[in-house]
């Protein structure tokens, strides 16, 4: 028998490691997992746990090229976070001086959603559950 998919993690490549850093661990409070700096590639690579098991993996490369549009590039297009409570998370972002848009609603679900971006623009949302 086939086991279904699951995520496991979520990689992302940030182009300044200190403040990508602080923003994943202080302002979203992920858990840092373990932190390794790899001197053959000039590579800091931070593993941080989400609930469920999944994790981010947070990467440095020196000259990285930067993301070619936002937010519908090919590809990964954003990241969601499930919360419990949309309006406090957005209370602590914007603590956190995080610029969040107007909560919206999804036509189709009816869940109450909205953006922010990480320090390097990636898209990301959170999506009332």
């Amino acid at each position: 028998m086939t086991q279904a998919l699951r995520p496991h993690h979520v990689a992302i490549i940030a182009s300044d490691y200190q403040s990508s850093k602080h923003f994943y661990t202080e302002v979203l409070g992920l858990k840092v997992i373990a932190e390794t700096y790899r001197a053959a590639r000039d590579s800091w690579k931070l593993d941080l746990e989400m609930a469920g098991g999944v994790q981010i993996e947070l990467f440095t490369f020196p000259n990285a090229p930067k993301r070619p549009t936002r937010p519908e590039a090919q590809g990964l297009r954003h990241l969601a976070f499930a919360v419990g409570d949309i309006d406090a998370w957005c209370a602590r972002l914007a603590y956190h001086g995080v610029e969040v848009e107007p909560i919206r609603v999804d036509a189709l679900t009816n869940a109450r959603f909205t953006f922010f971006q990480d320090p390097d623009g990636l898209p990301l949302e959170l999506y009332e559950t």
